[in-house]
Protein backbone atom coordinates (compact mmCIF):
# COMPACT_ATOMS: atom_id res chain seq x y z
CA UNK A 1 0.00 0.00 0.00
CA UNK A 2 2.70 2.39 0.81
CA UNK A 3 3.85 2.24 -2.99
CA UNK A 4 0.46 3.64 -3.96
CA UNK A 5 1.11 5.92 -1.79
CA UNK A 6 3.91 7.26 -3.27
CA UNK A 7 2.64 7.46 -6.58
CA UNK A 8 -0.45 9.43 -5.61
CA UNK A 9 1.83 11.41 -2.99
CA UNK A 10 3.85 12.70 -6.08
CA UNK A 11 1.27 12.50 -9.16
CA UNK A 12 -1.13 14.79 -6.78
CA UNK A 13 1.67 16.91 -5.75
CA UNK A 14 0.52 16.19 -1.65
CA UNK A 15 3.73 16.30 0.07
CA UNK A 16 3.20 16.05 3.61
CA UNK A 17 -0.56 16.11 3.78
CA UNK A 18 -0.12 12.21 2.93
CA UNK A 19 2.29 10.67 4.96
CA UNK A 20 3.40 7.29 3.13
CA UNK A 21 3.73 4.77 6.18
CA UNK A 22 -0.06 2.95 5.98
CA UNK A 23 -1.04 4.29 8.79
CA UNK A 24 -4.38 5.59 7.52
CA UNK A 25 -5.09 1.61 7.88
CA UNK A 26 -6.67 -0.08 10.54
CA UNK A 27 -4.91 -3.10 10.08
CA UNK A 28 -1.95 -3.74 7.02
CA UNK A 29 -1.23 -7.43 6.18
CA UNK A 30 2.36 -8.96 5.61
CA UNK A 31 1.67 -11.65 2.15
CA UNK A 32 0.49 -14.50 3.12
CA UNK A 33 -0.32 -13.74 6.86
CA UNK A 34 -2.84 -15.61 8.28
CA UNK A 35 -5.20 -13.96 10.93
CA UNK A 36 -8.15 -14.38 12.87
CA UNK A 37 -11.45 -13.68 11.17
CA UNK A 38 -14.21 -14.43 14.19
CA UNK A 39 -14.03 -18.29 14.35
CA UNK A 40 -12.36 -18.62 10.90
CA UNK A 41 -8.50 -18.66 10.15
CA UNK A 42 -7.92 -16.28 6.81
CA UNK A 43 -4.83 -15.75 4.86
CA UNK A 44 -3.73 -12.43 3.22
CA UNK A 45 -2.79 -13.44 -0.49
CA UNK A 46 -0.25 -10.96 -2.34
CA UNK A 47 -1.99 -10.95 -5.71
CA UNK A 48 -0.62 -7.80 -7.23
CA UNK A 49 -1.29 -7.02 -11.05
CA UNK A 50 -4.07 -4.49 -11.38
CA UNK A 51 -2.33 -2.47 -8.68
CA UNK A 52 0.67 -3.15 -6.72
CA UNK A 53 -1.68 -3.56 -3.49
CA UNK A 54 -4.29 -5.82 -4.22
CA UNK A 55 -4.74 -8.91 -2.18
CA UNK A 56 -6.97 -12.01 -2.06
CA UNK A 57 -8.46 -13.03 0.99
CA UNK A 58 -8.42 -17.03 1.56
CA UNK A 59 -11.29 -18.21 4.04
CA UNK A 60 -11.47 -21.49 4.12
CA UNK A 61 -12.90 -22.96 0.48
CA UNK A 62 -13.62 -19.30 -0.21
CA UNK A 63 -11.10 -16.78 -1.86
CA UNK A 64 -12.25 -13.06 -1.75
CA UNK A 65 -10.17 -11.92 -5.56
CA UNK A 66 -11.02 -8.45 -5.76
CA UNK A 67 -10.23 -6.91 -9.07
CA UNK A 68 -8.03 -10.03 -9.86
CA UNK A 69 -10.25 -12.04 -11.79
CA UNK A 70 -14.14 -11.01 -13.16
CA UNK A 71 -16.35 -13.46 -13.83
CA UNK A 72 -14.87 -15.94 -16.48
CA UNK A 73 -16.86 -14.24 -19.34
CA UNK A 74 -15.04 -10.87 -18.65
CA UNK A 75 -11.87 -11.96 -17.98
CA UNK A 76 -9.23 -10.02 -15.67
CA UNK A 77 -8.56 -6.87 -14.50
CA UNK A 78 -7.12 -4.36 -16.44
CA UNK A 79 -3.71 -3.29 -15.20
CA UNK A 80 -3.33 0.36 -16.80
CA UNK A 81 -3.52 1.89 -13.08
CA UNK A 82 -0.82 3.33 -11.36
CA UNK A 83 2.13 0.94 -10.41
CA UNK A 84 -0.49 -1.89 -12.53
CA UNK A 85 1.39 -4.83 -14.38
CA UNK A 86 0.20 -7.60 -16.64
CA UNK A 87 3.10 -9.99 -15.89
CA UNK A 88 2.35 -9.74 -12.18
CA UNK A 89 -1.34 -10.61 -12.79
CA UNK A 90 -0.95 -13.25 -14.76
CA UNK A 91 1.71 -14.81 -11.57
CA UNK A 92 -0.94 -13.61 -9.27
CA UNK A 93 -3.88 -15.70 -11.23
CA UNK A 94 -0.97 -18.38 -11.61
CA UNK A 95 -1.73 -18.52 -7.70
CA UNK A 96 -4.63 -18.63 -7.14
CA UNK A 97 -4.96 -21.23 -10.22
CA UNK A 98 -3.17 -23.50 -8.29
CA UNK A 99 -5.57 -23.49 -4.96
CA UNK A 100 -7.75 -26.56 -5.04
CA UNK A 101 -10.34 -26.65 -8.29
CA UNK A 102 -13.48 -26.45 -5.96
CA UNK A 103 -12.26 -23.17 -3.91
CA UNK A 104 -14.38 -20.30 -4.86
CA UNK A 105 -13.68 -17.34 -5.90
CA UNK A 106 -16.04 -14.22 -4.93
CA UNK A 107 -15.12 -11.17 -7.40
CA UNK A 108 -15.22 -7.58 -6.23
CA UNK A 109 -17.70 -6.47 -8.73
CA UNK A 110 -19.56 -7.79 -11.82
CA UNK A 111 -20.09 -6.30 -15.32
CA UNK A 112 -21.91 -8.94 -16.86
CA UNK A 113 -21.65 -8.72 -20.56
CA UNK A 114 -24.13 -9.55 -22.91
CA UNK A 115 -27.25 -9.40 -20.84
CA UNK A 116 -26.76 -11.97 -18.26
CA UNK A 117 -27.60 -11.74 -14.27
CA UNK A 118 -25.08 -10.43 -12.21
CA UNK A 119 -22.80 -12.87 -10.66
CA UNK A 120 -19.91 -12.93 -8.11
CA UNK A 121 -19.21 -16.40 -7.27
CA UNK A 122 -16.60 -18.78 -9.74
CA UNK A 123 -14.38 -21.99 -8.55
CA UNK A 124 -11.18 -22.25 -9.53
CA UNK A 125 -11.56 -25.11 -12.42
CA UNK A 126 -13.87 -22.74 -14.04
CA UNK A 127 -12.04 -20.09 -14.48
CA UNK A 128 -8.37 -22.09 -15.34
CA UNK A 129 -10.65 -23.75 -18.38
CA UNK A 130 -12.87 -20.86 -19.07
CA UNK A 131 -11.63 -17.70 -18.25
CA UNK A 132 -11.95 -15.14 -21.21
CA UNK A 133 -8.45 -13.50 -21.05
CA UNK A 134 -6.20 -16.45 -18.99
CA UNK A 135 -8.39 -19.22 -19.20
CA UNK A 136 -7.20 -22.87 -20.76
CA UNK A 137 -3.49 -22.58 -20.23
CA UNK A 138 -2.14 -19.55 -22.08
CA UNK A 139 0.83 -18.72 -21.65
CA UNK A 140 2.43 -15.37 -20.13
CA UNK A 141 3.73 -13.73 -22.92
CA UNK A 142 0.15 -14.48 -24.73
CA UNK A 143 -2.09 -12.88 -21.82
CA UNK A 144 0.52 -10.18 -21.30
CA UNK A 145 -0.12 -8.99 -24.77
CA UNK A 146 -3.55 -9.61 -24.84
CA UNK A 147 -4.35 -7.65 -21.22
CA UNK A 148 -2.07 -4.79 -22.59
CA UNK A 149 -3.52 -4.48 -25.89
CA UNK A 150 -7.18 -4.55 -24.20
CA UNK A 151 -6.06 -1.93 -21.81
CA UNK A 152 -5.05 0.79 -24.30
CA UNK A 153 -8.63 0.52 -25.60
CA UNK A 154 -9.55 1.57 -22.18
CA UNK A 155 -11.25 4.34 -20.78
CA UNK A 156 -10.08 6.17 -17.23
CA UNK A 157 -12.82 5.37 -15.01
CA UNK A 158 -14.70 8.49 -13.88
CA UNK A 159 -14.23 8.83 -10.76
CA UNK A 160 -10.53 7.60 -10.95
CA UNK A 161 -8.84 11.08 -9.42
CA UNK A 162 -10.74 11.42 -6.96
CA UNK A 163 -10.86 7.79 -5.81
CA UNK A 164 -7.26 7.78 -5.77
CA UNK A 165 -7.03 10.13 -3.26
CA UNK A 166 -9.41 8.78 -1.09
CA UNK A 167 -8.11 5.74 -1.30
CA UNK A 168 -4.82 6.15 -0.40
CA UNK A 169 -6.09 7.47 2.82
CA UNK A 170 -7.89 4.39 3.70
CA UNK A 171 -11.38 5.64 2.78
CA UNK A 172 -10.87 9.28 4.64
CA UNK A 173 -10.82 12.38 2.95
CA UNK A 174 -7.90 14.84 3.04
CA UNK A 175 -7.46 17.44 5.71
CA UNK A 176 -9.86 20.31 5.34
CA UNK A 177 -8.01 23.52 3.50
CA UNK A 178 -7.78 26.22 6.32
CA UNK A 179 -11.55 28.10 4.91
CA UNK A 180 -12.77 24.44 6.45
CA UNK A 181 -13.43 22.35 3.48
CA UNK A 182 -11.93 19.30 2.16
CA UNK A 183 -10.59 19.48 -1.38
CA UNK A 184 -9.46 16.52 -4.15
CA UNK A 185 -6.52 17.64 -6.67
CA UNK A 186 -6.99 17.10 -10.12
CA UNK A 187 -3.76 16.67 -12.06
CA UNK A 188 -3.81 17.25 -15.67
CA UNK A 189 -2.34 14.65 -18.34
CA UNK A 190 -1.35 12.14 -15.38
CA UNK A 191 -3.11 8.75 -16.49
Amino acid sequence: VTIVQEMVRDAFDLGGDLPIDGRQFDRRFEPDETFRLGSFEAKALSTPGHTPACVTYLVGDAAFVGDTLFMPDYGTARCDFPGGSAPSLYRSIQRLFALPDDTRLFTAHDYAPNGRAVAWESDVATQRRQNLHIGGGIAEADFVAKRQARDKTLETPALMLPALQVNVRGGRMPAPAPNGRPYLKIPVNWL
